[in-house]
C-alpha cells in the first residue's frame, strides 16, 4: 500500500497538534449540534462528513448530486464507524434544483451548513456551457443556499474556496474569488467562514487519482514537469473545513500554513515516486504515440511508460499561493493553520450587476465564453486570465 505522506514529500500530518488542542471544544460543539453537508459525497465532502459523524452529532444530513457516491459514503461509514444515536441521512439531490428547495423548506433545522460542492477543474472553462455550470455551482448555488440558511436561522455557513482564488489566472479560481465576495455580503446576516485549499491528494478526478486509473487500465502516466503544487491528505481536508466552520470567526478564511512540512512538489516528481511505490521504474517517452505503444509491453518488464512535458494549457499557474499581499493574516492562532481576516466591506452594486448580467444571459439562452471572461474581469480588475488557446482535454 502506498505511503501517501511519503509520496507527497512529508513525514507528518499538518493539523495533528491543532486537532489535539481543540478536540474537546470540537466534540462538545458537534454532540450538541445539527449539521447539513452539501456536496457531502465528493472527496472533501466525505472527509468532512466522517469528521462530523465520528464525533456523534445530534443530526447529520448529507446532500450530493451523485447517487453512486452517496451510496458508497453510507457503505464506507457503516463499514468503518458503524452507527450513531443521532439522525444520519443522505439525499441524492442537486442543490440547484426545486427538489432541494422542497427538501430544505420541509426541514431546514440545522445549526451548521457546510457547502463542499464545486466544479473544481481548470478545464471546465474550455466551453461556454460548462463554464456557465461552473458559475452556477461555485457562485449562484452558494448565494442561493446562503439566503435559505438566513431565512431558517442557521447559526453558521461554511463553504470551500481554493488556493487558486488568490491572484487567479483561471476562471475556476476567479469563480471562487467572486464566491468569496458574495459570502462577505451575506456575512452581515449570518456567520460565515471558508477555507482555501491545497490539492487534495488522490481526490476524485485529480491527476493523482488519474494515476490509479492509468495503472488499472494499463495506460501511460502523463504529468507536467514545470507545475508544482502543495498537497494535503483527504483526512486533512476534512479537518481544515471542520475547524474553519466551528472555530473560525465571521468571514475567516483558513489555509494550510506553509512550513517545512508543507512544500511544493512537481507532478512529475510525484509520478516517479508513485510508480516506484507500485514496483515500476518510469520509462520516459519522447511523445504520446510512443507512450501508448509501449504501454502494451513495458509493464511486463517492470517499467511504465511516462510522458513528462511542460504545461502549455490555459489557466495553469506555475506556483500556488494561499493569500495576497493586501490580505490581513493571523498566523498565531493555530499551529498548522493560517487565517485571513476578511474585511466586512463589499460592493453591492457590483454584485448585483454580476447577478443581473448572468440572469439576462440565461434568459436569452445565449452567451459566449468571451462575454463571461469580460464579466469576470469587471468583477476582478486585476484578473490576469492566462489564455493559451489550448486546454487539458486536447492532451493525453
Amino acid at each position: 500500500m502506498l505511503d501517501l505522506l511519503a509520496l507527497i514529500g512529508r513525514d507528518q500530518e499538518l493539523f495533528t497538534q491543532d486537532i489535539e488542542h481543540y478536540e474537546a471544544a470540537l466534540s462538545e460543539i458537534i454532540t450538541q449540534s445539527k449539521f447539513l453537508v452539501l456536496g457531502g459525497a465528493g472527496s472533501i465532502g466525505q472527509a468532512v462528513t466522517k469528521q462530523i459523524f465520528k464525533r456523534h452529532p445530534q443530526k447529520l444530513h448529507v446532500v450530493d448530486i451523485s447517487e453512486n457516491n452517496t451510496v458508497e459514503l453510507v457503505r464506507d461509514i457503516r463499514s468503518s464507524m458503524g452507527y450513531i444515536n443521532g439522525d444520519f441521512q443522505t439525499f441524492a439531490l442537486d442543490i440547484g434544483s426545486d427538489e432541494y428547495d422542497a427538501f430544505f423548506n420541509a426541514d431546514g433545522d440545522f445549526d451548521y451548513v457546510l457547502n463542499l460542492s464545486a466544479l473544481k477543474h481548470v478545464r471546465s472553462e474550455k466551453d461556454p456551457y460548462t463554464l456557465m455550470r461552473m458559475i452556477e455551482v461555485n457562485i449562484l448555488n452558494v448565494e442561493k443556499t446562503l439566503k435559505q440558511c438566513i431565512e431558517k436561522g442557521v447559526k453558521k455557513y461554511f463553504c470551500v474556496s481554493t488556493d487558486k482564488a488568490a491572484n487567479p489566472v483561471n476562471m475556476m479560481g476567479a469563480s471562487k474569488r467572486i464566491m468569496e465576495m458574495f459570502v462577505t455580503r451575506r456575512s452581515h446576516n449570518i456567520e460565515v467562514s471558508t477555507a482555501r485549499f491545497a490539492n487534495v491528494a488522490f481526490s476524485d478526478g485529480s491527476l493523482l487519482h488519474g494515476f490509479n486509473q492509468r495503472i488499472e487500465k494499463r495506460q501511460p502516466i502523463v504529468a507536467p514537469t514545470d507545475i508544482k503544487r502543495y498537497f494535503i491528505l483527504p483526512e486533512e481536508s476534512g479537518e481544515l473545513c471542520l475547524m474553519s466552520c466551528l472555530l473560525g470567526n465571521n468571514r475567516d478564511i483558513f489555509f494550510p500554513k506553509l512550513s517545512e512540512a508543507l512544500h511544493l512538489i512537481s507532478f512529475a516528481d510525484i509520478a516517479t515516486k508513485y510508480l516506484k511505490g507500485k514496483g515500476y521504474e518510469p520509462y520516459i517517452c519522447s511523445n504520446e504515440e510512443e507512450a501508448r505503444a509501449l504501454a502494451l509491453t513495458l509493464p511486463d518488464k517492470g517499467q511504465w511508460p511516462c510522458w513528462f512535458t511542460q504545461s502549455d494549457t490555459t489557466g495553469e499557474k506555475d506556483f500556488e499561493e494561499f493569500f495576497t499581499a493586501n490580505e490581513v493574516l493571523d498566523m498565531a492562532r493555530f499551529q498548522g493553520i493560517g487565517v485571513i481576516a476578511t474585511a466586512p466591506q463589499f460592493d453591492n452594486a457590483l454584485l448585483e450587476h454580476f447577478e443581473n448580467t448572468l440572469t439576462q444571459m440565461k434568459r436569452n439562452k445565449r452567451w459566449t465564453r468571451a462575454e463571461i471572461v469580460e464579466l469576470f474581469s469587471t468583477m476582478l480588475p486585476n484578473f490576469e486570465h492566462k489564455e493559451t488557446g489550448k486546454y487539458l482535454d486536447s492532451k493525453m
